[in-house]
């Protein structure tokens, strides 16, 4: 049953194919390991009852059919609870599905739970959920990373074999990287949003955790394409993003290696010898290597601090006491309703968000801060359009260092903000990119590493981390939670 766990989504086809594993017994298999294991991660805040799993999702016969997998708890399900992990929608339930939720429902998987995540996904590390931290499962000391946090942790203990998550500056890649896992952002404007409750409208994408490249682009096929409630999604159809996983690299195939990434300051050493190990596997594939550097690299921290924030600010103005979720019993008038709902809600890292957002947005200061992000934001996807002029796909870290322990940066802020540095770029250009497990430190600690695509480069993104996988064996590696 242990190997039940880690099972991927094409060897649990199999299983079920071949009948030698009934829905039934899977979905059995895994609520009980969830409810086993749970308590001690905190990867979920809900795990749904057998029948009310089976009835939200009908047999459709789709190409996840009877495959168990959680949600990210702002991704919306019809009937259920909604609380993006805060206090302020602790009692709130969600009238509808998300367009991926339903998308998923007609692919057949079941959605077997809401999971944990920093509080309306604004943290790197899992800690900021007003229900309880997750733990990363290699070492629950350390953190699984963020704000994706309970999806990845599920995933990557053997809960569930996929999820999915949000991912507005690294909060689906940076937790797959901390946990050993695959962690797929699509293009801005691939999957719908419908249904994804807002963080930073302009940066947010719905993404998929996986434990292989293949069950990555099998959630992938089910779940992309336009959408007409997104006004944002791309006129793509939904494809099946399995067809061309052959294990080879395209003919021809330049590599860009990220040098001011790769070897910026801080970066562990054993990261850094991690992906270069895979960088000569890539070499092996075939692929011709060409260094090369991104000059907005050094901005892009500062730029997404300064959209995200300011969009947060926008789009949280709408939790107000009012309408649903928290109100305070204590107040006399209707702006007293306001402040005091806000501020029993919210948790702290929310609330300093949107005074941050509020600030840079407020009169004299929008045109030097907010106009001027947006100007950086605009040179930074220029890099991107120049550095794929002369390269098919870019490699990056996907982290500075390994997982850290709990409260490591409680008393520098800034830091843990920087754990993004790598991953938000992709978010101000709107580009796919891929985490992808690549080594382990001295400490078994999981390390991971990104490949970026062009715009609506997932499928070539993802042929490349299938044709890496079948010369390495990162992906194999599992935790023991004993």
């Amino acid at each position: 049953m242990h190997d039940l766990a880690f099972a991927t989504i094409a060897e649990l086809k199999e299983l079920l194919a071949a009948g030698k594993l009934s829905p039934e017994e899977l979905l059995s298999f895994t609520i009980e390991r969830c409810n086993r294991y749970n308590p001690s991660l905190g990867a979920a805040l809900e795990i749904f009852k057998a029948e009310s799993i089976s009835a939200a999702s009908p047999v459709t016969n789709g190409i996840l059919q009877s495959i168990p997998g959680i949600i990210k708890d702002n991704i919306a399900q019809k009937e259920r609870s909604l609380t993006c992990a805060s206090r302020i929608l602790h009692n709130f339930i969600s009238p509808y599905d998300a367009t991926v939720t339903e998308r998923l429902k007609k692919a057949g998987a079941l959605v077997v739970g809401r999971a944990n995540m920093d509080e309306f996904a604004m943290g790197s590390s899992g800690e900021t959920s007003a229900f309880g931290p997750t733990k990363n499962p290699w070492d629950t000391t350390r953190v699984p990373g963020g704000s994706s946090s309970g999806s990845a942790a599920a995933v990557a203990a053997g809960l569930v074999p996929w999820a999915l998550g949000s991912d507005t500056g690294g909060s689906v890649r940076q937790p797959a990287a901390l946990c050993g896992i695959y962690g797929l952002k699509p293009t801005y404007g691939l999957v719908s949003r419908s249904g994804l409750v807002a963080y930073g409208s302009s940066l947010d994408q719905v993404g998929v955790f996986a434990r292989s490249a293949y069950d990555t682009a099998l959630v992938l096929s089910a779940i992309a394409g336009q959408d007409d409630r997104d006004s944002t999604t791309l006129a793509v159809a939904q494809q099946d993003y399995t067809a061309t996983l052959d294990g080879k690299l395209p003919e021809n195939f330049t590599v860009g290696i990220v040098e001011n990434a790769l070897y910026a300051e801080g970066m562990d050493p054993e990261i850094v010898a991690a992906i270069e190990a895979t960088i000569k596997v890539l070499e092996g594939l075939g692929a011709c290597i060409k260094r090369i550097t991104l000059p907005t690299l050094d901005y892009v921290a500062a730029a997404y601090f300064i959209i995200s924030r300011a969009e947060a600010a926008s789009n949280l103005a709408r939790f107000d006491g009012v309408r649903y979720g928290l109100r305070t019993s204590e107040a006399d008038t209707l702006k007293e309703l306001y402040c005091k709902t806000r501020r029993e809600g919210f948790g702290p890292e929310v609330r300093a968000r949107i005074m941050i957002g509020n600030y840079v947005l407020s009169a004299g200061h929008a045109d030097a801060f907010y106009g001027s992000a947006k100007k950086v934001q605009r040179l930074i996807r220029h890099d991107f359009i120049t550095a794929f002029e002369g390269v098919d796909m870019l490699v990056m870290p996907t982290h500075p260092a390994p997982a850290f322990t709990f409260g490591a940066f409680d008393q520098d802020k800034l830091q843990l903000d920087l754990q993004d540095y790598f991953t938000c770029a992709m978010n101000l250009s709107g580009n796919p990119a891929v985490s992808i497990p690549c080594g382990m430190t001295s400490s078994k600690l999981p390390i991971g590493m990104q490949l970026v695509g062009p715009h609506l480069g997932e499928a070539m993104l993802l042929k490349v981390a299938h044709a890496l996988e079948q010369k390495t064996s990162w992906h194999t590696m599992h935790p023991s939670l004993g």
